[in-house]
């Protein structure tokens, strides 16, 4: 494996939070709103407050990786592409492709 991908694959997995909650919120709110989910009941489901939903979709809180999965299942959209339209940007930075190696990476942790 060449050093590029050994370095994108270590940067995955130090990914805690996701880098642009500004646009993870405007994401999460389209898709609630789209889907026509109310903001209580994917509160409700997510196990947090109403108003804890309200501050990550204005973007003033990060959301983990493990979150936006959540988040992800609640709103019914497959896990794995979710995450990867969540963190392309990260793995733009590398030069490569997101949806072929985030499958990868994947599939090495299996």
């Amino acid at each position: 494996m060449s050093n590029q991908k050994e370095e994108l694959y270590d940067a995955l997995s130090e990914i805690e939070k996701i880098s642009d909650p500004q646009s993870f919120g405007e994401l999460i709110r389209s898709l609630r709103v789209c889907d026509g989910h109310a903001q209580a009941q994917i509160a409700d489901e997510l196990g947090v407050s109403k108003q804890h939903l309200s501050a990550i979709e204005n973007g003033q809180k990060s959301v983990s990786i493990a979150r936006a999965a959540r988040f992800a299942e609640v709103l019914g959209y497959p896990v794995d592409q979710f995450v990867i339209a969540v963190i392309q940007d990260e793995i733009r930075e590398y030069g490569v492709d997101p949806s072929i190696e985030i499958f990868r990476l994947l599939k090495k942790q299996d």
